[in-house]
């Protein structure tokens, strides 16, 4: 399914596949000969989302732009079985692997690999030719890639990269406190912008 969103409409290449039930919304671009299967969600929520050519989005895999935090992503990249990928630029010849995640300000180097379940954590850069092993954490720039036990040493850097600041534009609250009372009623009306989406018929 394509649809318009905020008066943007998707733009495909050349023999691009659209499996029945995938969603391109938004203003977002298909490099030639790629391909989106079933489930798949390409959504640009008012930013830009640009997918090269000779790519494949596997089922329930999920592209999402913001206005802040566009994503772009090189030619010949995979993004497995249900990964995820917000606001980041992965580079060319990338493989991402069922379940991986990929947070906004990431940047994957080509040729890099993020396999099953790793994750990339926001504002971090994997220099080319990197892996981040299975179920493994990637943070900071330059990224330390760590296992997932090693919690501590993980936040110490996850922390300074100010994940309420950067994503929503708010302060950490103080021990006990929330940023959700503060971020979820503008983030809920952002997103019911979807409701003004319109369905496109054409290709």
């Amino acid at each position: 399914m394509l649809l318009e969103h905020l008066g943007k409409r998707p733009r495909l290449g050349r023999n691009v596949y659209v499996a029945p039930n995938a969603v391109v919304c938004g203003d977002v671009e298909i490099g030639d000969d790629s391909s989106l299967l079933f489930g798949a969600v390409l959504t640009a929520d008012g930013g830009t989302l640009r997918l090269g050519a000779n790519c494949v989005v596997m089922e329930n895999a999920v592209l999402r732009a913001t206005p802040h935090h566009p994503v772009a992503v090189g030619d010949n990249v995979l993004l497995g079985p249900q990964s995820y990928a917000a606001g980041c630029t992965i580079e060319d010849n990338v493989f991402v692997a069922t379940g991986a995640r990929i947070f906004n300000g990431a940047r994957i180097g080509a040729r890099s690999e993020v396999r099953i379940n790793a994750i990339v954590h926001l504002r971090t850069v994997l220099p080319a030719d990197s892996t981040v092993p299975i179920g493994w954490v990637a943070v900071g720039d330059p990224a330390r890639i760590l296992p997932p036990h090693e919690h501590d040493a993980i936040w110490a850097i996850q922390k300074t990269l100010d994940f309420p600041r950067y994503v929503f534009g708010v302060s950490r609250p103080p021990a006990g406190g929330s940023i959700m009372p503060d971020v979820m009623p503008r983030y809920a009306r952002a997103l019911g912008r979807h409701g003004a989406d319109r369905v496109l018929d054409e290709r």
